[in-house]
Protein backbone atom coordinates (compact mmCIF):
# COMPACT_ATOMS: atom_id res chain seq x y z
CA UNK A 1 0.00 0.00 0.00
CA UNK A 2 1.66 3.25 -1.12
CA UNK A 3 1.73 6.19 1.30
CA UNK A 4 -1.20 8.11 -0.22
CA UNK A 5 -3.37 4.97 -0.13
CA UNK A 6 -2.24 4.22 3.43
CA UNK A 7 -3.12 7.73 4.61
CA UNK A 8 -6.48 7.55 2.83
CA UNK A 9 -7.27 4.21 4.45
CA UNK A 10 -6.29 5.49 7.92
CA UNK A 11 -8.50 8.56 7.48
CA UNK A 12 -11.44 6.42 6.33
CA UNK A 13 -10.94 4.02 9.26
CA UNK A 14 -11.00 6.85 11.80
CA UNK A 15 -14.12 8.34 10.19
CA UNK A 16 -15.77 4.90 10.25
CA UNK A 17 -15.16 4.50 13.99
CA UNK A 18 -16.08 8.11 14.84
CA UNK A 19 -19.35 8.20 12.89
CA UNK A 20 -22.16 8.77 15.40
CA UNK A 21 -22.77 6.78 17.45
CA UNK A 22 -19.04 6.28 18.00
CA UNK A 23 -17.61 2.76 17.98
CA UNK A 24 -19.03 -0.34 16.32
CA UNK A 25 -21.60 -1.64 18.83
CA UNK A 26 -24.98 -0.72 20.24
CA UNK A 27 -27.60 -2.31 22.50
CA UNK A 28 -31.01 -3.34 21.19
CA UNK A 29 -33.93 -4.83 23.07
CA UNK A 30 -35.22 -8.22 21.98
CA UNK A 31 -38.86 -8.02 23.17
CA UNK A 32 -41.63 -5.49 22.38
CA UNK A 33 -41.76 -2.45 24.64
CA UNK A 34 -44.48 -0.37 22.98
CA UNK A 35 -47.38 -0.43 25.45
CA UNK A 36 -48.09 -0.10 29.15
CA UNK A 37 -48.57 -3.88 29.29
CA UNK A 38 -45.18 -4.45 27.68
CA UNK A 39 -43.50 -2.12 30.16
CA UNK A 40 -45.17 -3.82 33.11
CA UNK A 41 -43.78 -7.18 32.00
CA UNK A 42 -40.32 -5.89 31.02
CA UNK A 43 -39.76 -4.11 34.33
CA UNK A 44 -41.78 -3.60 37.48
CA UNK A 45 -43.90 -5.43 38.54
CA UNK A 46 -43.59 -8.27 36.02
CA UNK A 47 -39.82 -8.62 36.20
CA UNK A 48 -40.13 -9.94 39.75
CA UNK A 49 -41.59 -13.21 38.46
CA UNK A 50 -38.49 -14.43 36.54
CA UNK A 51 -36.27 -13.00 39.30
CA UNK A 52 -37.91 -15.28 41.86
CA UNK A 53 -37.79 -18.27 39.51
CA UNK A 54 -34.06 -17.73 39.13
CA UNK A 55 -33.67 -17.33 42.90
CA UNK A 56 -35.34 -20.73 43.33
CA UNK A 57 -33.06 -22.30 40.73
CA UNK A 58 -30.11 -20.26 39.37
CA UNK A 59 -30.02 -22.41 36.20
CA UNK A 60 -33.25 -20.64 35.20
CA UNK A 61 -31.05 -17.66 34.30
CA UNK A 62 -30.36 -19.51 31.03
CA UNK A 63 -34.11 -19.57 30.35
CA UNK A 64 -35.24 -16.10 31.40
CA UNK A 65 -32.26 -13.84 30.56
CA UNK A 66 -30.01 -13.22 27.57
CA UNK A 67 -27.17 -15.12 29.22
CA UNK A 68 -27.69 -18.16 26.99
CA UNK A 69 -26.62 -16.15 23.95
CA UNK A 70 -24.11 -13.74 25.46
CA UNK A 71 -20.31 -13.94 25.56
CA UNK A 72 -17.82 -11.58 27.24
CA UNK A 73 -14.72 -10.70 25.22
CA UNK A 74 -12.15 -9.94 27.92
CA UNK A 75 -8.76 -8.30 27.43
CA UNK A 76 -6.21 -6.19 29.26
CA UNK A 77 -4.69 -4.89 26.03
CA UNK A 78 -1.21 -6.28 26.71
CA UNK A 79 -0.74 -8.27 23.49
CA UNK A 80 -2.90 -6.78 20.75
CA UNK A 81 -2.16 -8.36 17.37
CA UNK A 82 0.40 -6.33 15.48
CA UNK A 83 0.34 -3.54 18.09
CA UNK A 84 1.67 -5.13 21.29
CA UNK A 85 1.05 -3.76 24.78
CA UNK A 86 -1.17 -0.75 24.04
CA UNK A 87 -3.35 -0.90 27.17
CA UNK A 88 -7.04 -1.60 27.79
CA UNK A 89 -8.42 1.68 26.43
CA UNK A 90 -6.55 1.34 23.13
CA UNK A 91 -7.53 -2.30 22.89
CA UNK A 92 -11.26 -1.54 22.94
CA UNK A 93 -11.70 -1.03 19.15
CA UNK A 94 -10.29 -4.51 18.61
CA UNK A 95 -12.63 -6.04 21.19
CA UNK A 96 -15.60 -4.23 19.66
CA UNK A 97 -14.54 -5.62 16.29
CA UNK A 98 -14.45 -9.11 17.74
CA UNK A 99 -17.97 -8.59 19.06
CA UNK A 100 -19.12 -7.54 15.59
CA UNK A 101 -17.75 -10.81 14.16
CA UNK A 102 -19.49 -12.89 16.82
CA UNK A 103 -22.80 -11.27 15.88
CA UNK A 104 -22.28 -11.22 12.10
CA UNK A 105 -21.20 -14.82 11.75
CA UNK A 106 -22.91 -16.64 14.64
CA UNK A 107 -25.70 -14.33 15.91
CA UNK A 108 -24.08 -14.25 19.36
CA UNK A 109 -24.44 -11.12 21.50
CA UNK A 110 -21.08 -10.07 22.86
CA UNK A 111 -19.90 -7.52 25.40
CA UNK A 112 -16.31 -6.25 25.11
CA UNK A 113 -14.65 -5.78 28.50
CA UNK A 114 -11.20 -4.18 28.57
CA UNK A 115 -9.91 -4.42 32.12
CA UNK A 116 -7.61 -1.96 33.88
CA UNK A 117 -5.82 -2.14 37.23
CA UNK A 118 -4.85 -5.78 36.65
CA UNK A 119 -1.13 -5.06 36.33
CA UNK A 120 1.81 -5.53 38.67
CA UNK A 121 4.42 -2.87 39.53
CA UNK A 122 6.37 -3.90 36.40
CA UNK A 123 3.39 -3.06 34.19
CA UNK A 124 2.87 -6.71 33.21
CA UNK A 125 -0.36 -8.62 33.69
CA UNK A 126 -0.97 -9.78 37.26
CA UNK A 127 -2.63 -13.13 36.51
CA UNK A 128 -4.24 -13.30 39.96
CA UNK A 129 -5.98 -9.94 39.61
CA UNK A 130 -7.24 -10.78 36.13
CA UNK A 131 -8.50 -14.20 37.25
CA UNK A 132 -10.31 -12.73 40.25
CA UNK A 133 -12.04 -10.13 38.10
CA UNK A 134 -13.19 -12.54 35.39
CA UNK A 135 -14.48 -15.11 37.89
CA UNK A 136 -16.97 -12.52 39.14
CA UNK A 137 -18.54 -12.23 35.68
CA UNK A 138 -19.92 -15.77 35.54
CA UNK A 139 -23.58 -15.04 36.49
CA UNK A 140 -23.97 -12.64 33.56
CA UNK A 141 -22.49 -14.60 30.66
CA UNK A 142 -22.74 -17.88 28.80
CA UNK A 143 -19.05 -17.92 27.93
CA UNK A 144 -15.75 -16.04 28.21
CA UNK A 145 -13.52 -15.28 25.20
CA UNK A 146 -10.10 -14.16 26.43
CA UNK A 147 -8.27 -11.95 23.97
CA UNK A 148 -4.90 -10.21 23.55
CA UNK A 149 -3.44 -11.09 26.97
CA UNK A 150 0.35 -11.39 26.96
CA UNK A 151 2.25 -14.60 27.68
CA UNK A 152 3.08 -16.13 30.08
CA UNK A 153 0.18 -14.74 32.15
CA UNK A 154 -2.36 -15.82 29.53
CA UNK A 155 -1.58 -19.49 30.18
CA UNK A 156 -2.22 -19.24 33.94
CA UNK A 157 -5.32 -17.11 33.41
CA UNK A 158 -7.01 -19.53 31.04
CA UNK A 159 -5.97 -22.71 32.83
CA UNK A 160 -7.21 -21.40 36.18
CA UNK A 161 -10.50 -20.01 34.87
CA UNK A 162 -11.29 -23.27 33.09
CA UNK A 163 -11.06 -24.99 36.48
CA UNK A 164 -12.94 -22.43 38.56
CA UNK A 165 -15.74 -21.36 36.21
CA UNK A 166 -18.75 -23.39 35.13
CA UNK A 167 -19.01 -21.79 31.68
CA UNK A 168 -16.74 -22.14 28.62
CA UNK A 169 -13.48 -20.18 28.76
CA UNK A 170 -11.52 -19.90 25.52
CA UNK A 171 -8.34 -17.93 24.76
CA UNK A 172 -8.66 -17.31 21.05
CA UNK A 173 -5.07 -16.14 20.51
CA UNK A 174 -3.92 -19.60 21.58
CA UNK A 175 -6.58 -22.00 20.44
CA UNK A 176 -8.21 -20.15 17.56
CA UNK A 177 -4.95 -20.01 15.65
CA UNK A 178 -4.24 -23.64 16.54
CA UNK A 179 -7.65 -24.88 15.39
CA UNK A 180 -7.68 -23.06 12.06
CA UNK A 181 -4.06 -23.79 11.21
CA UNK A 182 -4.50 -27.50 12.03
CA UNK A 183 -7.42 -27.65 9.59
CA UNK A 184 -5.22 -26.11 6.91
CA UNK A 185 -2.31 -28.34 7.84
CA UNK A 186 -4.37 -31.53 7.51
CA UNK A 187 -5.35 -30.60 3.97
CA UNK A 188 -1.86 -29.40 3.06
CA UNK A 189 -0.47 -32.75 4.22
CA UNK A 190 -3.13 -34.50 2.14
CA UNK A 191 -2.10 -32.56 -0.96
CA UNK A 192 1.62 -33.22 -0.41
CA UNK A 193 1.22 -36.90 0.47
CA UNK A 194 2.66 -36.59 3.98
CA UNK A 195 1.47 -37.83 7.38
CA UNK A 196 1.31 -35.67 10.48
CA UNK A 197 3.22 -38.15 12.65
CA UNK A 198 6.12 -38.27 10.17
CA UNK A 199 6.79 -34.60 9.43
CA UNK A 200 9.30 -32.29 11.08
CA UNK A 201 8.05 -28.93 12.35
CA UNK A 202 9.75 -25.60 12.94
CA UNK A 203 7.76 -23.10 15.00
CA UNK A 204 9.05 -19.53 15.09
CA UNK A 205 7.47 -17.62 17.95
CA UNK A 206 7.14 -19.16 21.40
CA UNK A 207 4.32 -17.03 22.77
CA UNK A 208 0.70 -17.99 23.31
CA UNK A 209 -0.09 -18.84 19.69
CA UNK A 210 3.12 -20.73 18.84
CA UNK A 211 3.05 -22.96 21.90
CA UNK A 212 -0.70 -23.60 21.64
CA UNK A 213 -0.38 -24.55 17.96
CA UNK A 214 2.46 -26.99 18.64
CA UNK A 215 0.64 -28.64 21.55
CA UNK A 216 -2.54 -28.92 19.49
CA UNK A 217 -0.73 -30.53 16.55
CA UNK A 218 0.72 -33.06 18.98
CA UNK A 219 -2.78 -33.88 20.24
CA UNK A 220 -3.73 -34.42 16.59
CA UNK A 221 -0.92 -36.95 16.09
CA UNK A 222 2.32 -35.01 15.55
CA UNK A 223 5.49 -36.23 17.28
CA UNK A 224 6.79 -33.86 19.97
CA UNK A 225 10.34 -35.05 19.25
CA UNK A 226 10.05 -33.68 15.71
CA UNK A 227 9.50 -30.06 16.77
CA UNK A 228 12.08 -27.30 16.93
CA UNK A 229 10.76 -24.07 18.44
CA UNK A 230 12.47 -20.69 18.20
CA UNK A 231 12.02 -17.51 20.17
CA UNK A 232 13.84 -14.18 19.99
CA UNK A 233 16.96 -15.87 21.38
CA UNK A 234 17.04 -18.61 18.75
CA UNK A 235 16.31 -22.32 19.05
CA UNK A 236 14.85 -23.47 22.36
CA UNK A 237 17.28 -26.23 23.28
CA UNK A 238 18.06 -28.29 26.38
CA UNK A 239 21.04 -26.10 27.29
CA UNK A 240 18.95 -22.91 27.60
CA UNK A 241 18.40 -21.42 31.07
CA UNK A 242 15.43 -19.58 32.59
CA UNK A 243 12.80 -21.07 30.29
CA UNK A 244 9.17 -20.87 31.41
CA UNK A 245 7.34 -24.21 31.82
CA UNK A 246 5.61 -23.91 28.44
CA UNK A 247 8.92 -23.45 26.60
CA UNK A 248 10.61 -26.17 28.63
CA UNK A 249 8.31 -28.76 27.04
CA UNK A 250 9.93 -27.94 23.70
CA UNK A 251 13.56 -27.71 24.81
CA UNK A 252 15.16 -30.02 22.23
CA UNK A 253 18.43 -31.92 22.39
CA UNK A 254 19.83 -30.38 19.20
CA UNK A 255 22.89 -28.62 17.85
CA UNK A 256 20.69 -26.17 15.93
CA UNK A 257 20.93 -22.66 17.34
CA UNK A 258 19.39 -20.35 14.74
CA UNK A 259 16.17 -20.35 12.75
CA UNK A 260 18.20 -21.09 9.61
CA UNK A 261 19.75 -24.12 11.34
CA UNK A 262 16.34 -25.36 12.45
CA UNK A 263 14.75 -25.17 9.01
CA UNK A 264 17.20 -27.52 7.30
CA UNK A 265 15.22 -30.62 6.32
CA UNK A 266 11.97 -29.45 7.98
CA UNK A 267 8.60 -30.26 6.37
CA UNK A 268 6.47 -27.57 8.02
CA UNK A 269 7.26 -23.99 9.05
CA UNK A 270 4.80 -22.23 11.35
CA UNK A 271 5.49 -18.54 11.88
CA UNK A 272 3.77 -16.48 14.56
CA UNK A 273 6.66 -14.10 15.01
CA UNK A 274 8.12 -11.16 13.09
CA UNK A 275 8.26 -9.87 9.53
CA UNK A 276 10.78 -11.01 6.95
CA UNK A 277 12.71 -13.42 9.19
CA UNK A 278 12.59 -16.28 6.64
CA UNK A 279 14.67 -16.14 3.47
CA UNK A 280 14.32 -17.99 0.18
CA UNK A 281 17.49 -19.86 1.10
CA UNK A 282 15.88 -21.16 4.28
CA UNK A 283 12.90 -22.45 2.31
CA UNK A 284 15.22 -24.15 -0.20
CA UNK A 285 16.92 -25.94 2.70
CA UNK A 286 13.64 -27.56 3.79
CA UNK A 287 12.38 -30.97 2.73
CA UNK A 288 10.60 -31.31 -0.61
CA UNK A 289 6.96 -30.21 -0.81
CA UNK A 290 7.44 -27.94 2.20
CA UNK A 291 4.45 -26.30 3.90
CA UNK A 292 4.84 -22.66 5.02
CA UNK A 293 2.37 -20.93 7.33
CA UNK A 294 3.84 -17.42 7.69
CA UNK A 295 1.28 -15.70 9.90
CA UNK A 296 2.99 -12.54 11.17
CA UNK A 297 0.81 -9.49 10.50
CA UNK A 298 0.74 -7.23 8.61
CA UNK A 299 4.04 -8.36 7.04
CA UNK A 300 4.58 -12.14 7.05
CA UNK A 301 7.81 -13.97 7.85
CA UNK A 302 8.15 -14.50 4.09
CA UNK A 303 5.82 -13.37 1.33
CA UNK A 304 3.96 -16.19 -0.45
CA UNK A 305 5.43 -15.59 -3.90
CA UNK A 306 8.96 -15.73 -2.48
CA UNK A 307 8.23 -18.97 -0.61
CA UNK A 308 6.63 -20.56 -3.68
CA UNK A 309 9.50 -19.48 -5.93
CA UNK A 310 11.89 -21.11 -3.45
CA UNK A 311 10.06 -24.45 -3.75
CA UNK A 312 7.33 -24.45 -1.10
CA UNK A 313 4.29 -26.52 -2.06
CA UNK A 314 1.63 -24.81 0.08
CA UNK A 315 1.78 -21.35 1.68
CA UNK A 316 -0.63 -19.72 4.11
CA UNK A 317 -0.55 -16.35 5.88
CA UNK A 318 -2.66 -14.28 8.24
CA UNK A 319 -3.65 -11.79 5.54
CA UNK A 320 -6.90 -11.51 3.62
CA UNK A 321 -5.18 -10.51 0.38
CA UNK A 322 -3.15 -13.73 -0.01
CA UNK A 323 -4.39 -17.31 -0.54
CA UNK A 324 -4.94 -19.60 2.44
CA UNK A 325 -5.59 -17.01 5.13
CA UNK A 326 -5.39 -18.57 8.60
CA UNK A 327 -8.29 -16.53 9.91
CA UNK A 328 -9.63 -17.10 13.43
CA UNK A 329 -13.09 -15.99 12.36
CA UNK A 330 -13.43 -19.47 10.87
CA UNK A 331 -13.33 -20.85 14.40
CA UNK A 332 -14.57 -18.89 17.38
CA UNK A 333 -18.10 -18.00 16.12
CA UNK A 334 -19.01 -21.62 15.39
CA UNK A 335 -17.20 -22.95 18.45
CA UNK A 336 -19.13 -20.70 20.82
CA UNK A 337 -22.38 -21.20 18.87
CA UNK A 338 -22.14 -24.95 19.39
CA UNK A 339 -21.02 -24.62 23.01
CA UNK A 340 -23.84 -22.23 23.92
CA UNK A 341 -26.52 -24.26 22.16
CA UNK A 342 -25.77 -27.35 24.26
CA UNK A 343 -25.00 -25.20 27.33
CA UNK A 344 -21.50 -26.66 27.56
CA UNK A 345 -19.58 -26.15 30.80
CA UNK A 346 -16.24 -26.15 28.96
CA UNK A 347 -14.60 -26.01 25.55
CA UNK A 348 -12.38 -29.05 25.82
CA UNK A 349 -9.72 -30.53 23.56
CA UNK A 350 -12.16 -32.88 21.84
CA UNK A 351 -14.40 -29.95 20.93
CA UNK A 352 -11.42 -28.04 19.50
CA UNK A 353 -10.28 -31.04 17.46
CA UNK A 354 -13.85 -31.43 16.21
CA UNK A 355 -13.80 -27.82 14.99
CA UNK A 356 -10.58 -28.45 13.05
CA UNK A 357 -12.03 -31.61 11.54
CA UNK A 358 -15.19 -29.76 10.49
CA UNK A 359 -13.18 -27.13 8.62
CA UNK A 360 -10.83 -29.64 7.03
CA UNK A 361 -13.66 -31.86 5.81
CA UNK A 362 -15.84 -29.05 4.50
CA UNK A 363 -13.36 -28.01 1.82
CA UNK A 364 -13.30 -31.61 0.54
CA UNK A 365 -17.08 -31.85 0.04
CA UNK A 366 -18.92 -31.15 -3.22
CA UNK A 367 -19.83 -27.46 -3.26
CA UNK A 368 -23.45 -26.49 -3.95
CA UNK A 369 -23.95 -23.94 -6.73
CA UNK A 370 -25.64 -21.57 -4.28
CA UNK A 371 -22.51 -21.54 -2.12
CA UNK A 372 -20.27 -21.09 -5.14
CA UNK A 373 -22.34 -18.04 -6.12
CA UNK A 374 -22.05 -16.55 -2.62
CA UNK A 375 -18.30 -17.03 -2.62
CA UNK A 376 -17.96 -15.50 -6.08
CA UNK A 377 -19.92 -12.46 -4.89
CA UNK A 378 -17.87 -12.08 -1.69
CA UNK A 379 -14.50 -12.75 -3.34
CA UNK A 380 -14.73 -11.55 -6.98
CA UNK A 381 -10.96 -11.54 -7.57
CA UNK A 382 -10.61 -15.12 -6.35
CA UNK A 383 -13.55 -16.15 -8.51
CA UNK A 384 -11.99 -14.47 -11.56
CA UNK A 385 -8.91 -16.65 -11.27
CA UNK A 386 -10.96 -19.83 -10.90
CA UNK A 387 -10.43 -20.48 -7.21
CA UNK A 388 -13.99 -21.72 -6.72
CA UNK A 389 -14.11 -24.00 -9.75
CA UNK A 390 -14.28 -27.79 -9.52
CA UNK A 391 -16.59 -30.24 -7.78
CA UNK A 392 -14.67 -29.75 -4.53
CA UNK A 393 -12.71 -26.64 -3.57
CA UNK A 394 -9.55 -28.23 -2.17
CA UNK A 395 -6.40 -27.11 -4.01
CA UNK A 396 -3.02 -25.77 -3.03
CA UNK A 397 -4.35 -22.20 -3.08
CA UNK A 398 -7.45 -23.12 -1.04
CA UNK A 399 -6.81 -25.51 1.86
CA UNK A 400 -9.36 -24.06 4.28
CA UNK A 401 -12.82 -22.55 3.72
CA UNK A 402 -13.40 -18.85 3.24
CA UNK A 403 -15.07 -16.92 6.09
CA UNK A 404 -18.09 -15.99 3.94
CA UNK A 405 -18.83 -19.63 3.11
CA UNK A 406 -22.29 -19.96 4.75
CA UNK A 407 -21.62 -23.59 5.65
CA UNK A 408 -18.73 -22.83 8.01
CA UNK A 409 -20.37 -21.75 11.28
CA UNK A 410 -23.23 -24.30 11.15
CA UNK A 411 -20.81 -27.15 10.44
CA UNK A 412 -18.34 -26.14 13.14
CA UNK A 413 -21.17 -25.63 15.64
CA UNK A 414 -22.59 -29.07 14.84
CA UNK A 415 -19.27 -30.85 15.31
CA UNK A 416 -18.51 -28.92 18.50
CA UNK A 417 -21.96 -29.63 19.96
CA UNK A 418 -21.58 -33.32 19.14
CA UNK A 419 -18.14 -33.48 20.81
CA UNK A 420 -19.51 -31.69 23.88
CA UNK A 421 -22.25 -34.30 24.21
CA UNK A 422 -19.84 -37.20 23.71
CA UNK A 423 -17.46 -35.89 26.37
CA UNK A 424 -20.15 -35.17 28.96
CA UNK A 425 -19.87 -31.37 29.18
CA UNK A 426 -23.19 -30.65 27.42
CA UNK A 427 -26.13 -29.84 29.70
CA UNK A 428 -28.74 -29.37 26.96
CA UNK A 429 -28.29 -32.12 24.36
CA UNK A 430 -29.33 -31.82 20.71
CA UNK A 431 -31.35 -34.82 19.49
CA UNK A 432 -30.97 -34.35 15.73
CA UNK A 433 -27.62 -32.86 14.76
CA UNK A 434 -28.38 -32.76 11.04
CA UNK A 435 -31.57 -30.80 11.68
CA UNK A 436 -29.67 -28.53 14.08
CA UNK A 437 -27.14 -27.70 11.36
CA UNK A 438 -29.88 -26.90 8.84
CA UNK A 439 -31.72 -24.66 11.30
CA UNK A 440 -28.49 -22.78 11.94
CA UNK A 441 -27.95 -22.26 8.21
CA UNK A 442 -31.39 -20.66 8.01
CA UNK A 443 -31.00 -18.61 11.20
CA UNK A 444 -27.59 -17.24 10.30
CA UNK A 445 -28.66 -16.41 6.75
CA UNK A 446 -31.27 -14.09 8.27
CA UNK A 447 -28.93 -12.70 10.95
CA UNK A 448 -26.18 -11.94 8.44
CA UNK A 449 -28.31 -9.86 6.10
Amino acid sequence: MIMDEKQKFETESLAYHELAPAGKLGIRFSKPCDTQADLAKAYTPGVAVPCLKIKEDPSNSWRYTGRANTVAVVSDGTAVLGLGNIGPEAGMPVMEGKAVLFKRYADIDTIPLCLGKVFGPDGRTDAGLLIETVERLEPSFGGINLEDIAAPACFEVEQTLKKTMGIPVFHDDQHGTAIISLAGLLNALKLTGKKINDVRFVVNGAGAAGIACAEFYIKAGADRKKFLMCDSQGVIHSGRKNLNPEKMRFAANTSARTLADAMVGADVFLGVSVANCVTAGMVKSMAGNAIIFAMANPVPEIFPHDALDAGAAVVGTGRTDFPNQINNVLGFPGIFRGALDVRASDINEEMKLAASRALAELINEPIPDTVREKLASAYPQDAARGLFEGEVLLKRELIIPKPFDPRVVPRVARYVAEAAMKTGVAQLPVDDLAAYEQKLIQRLAIAGR
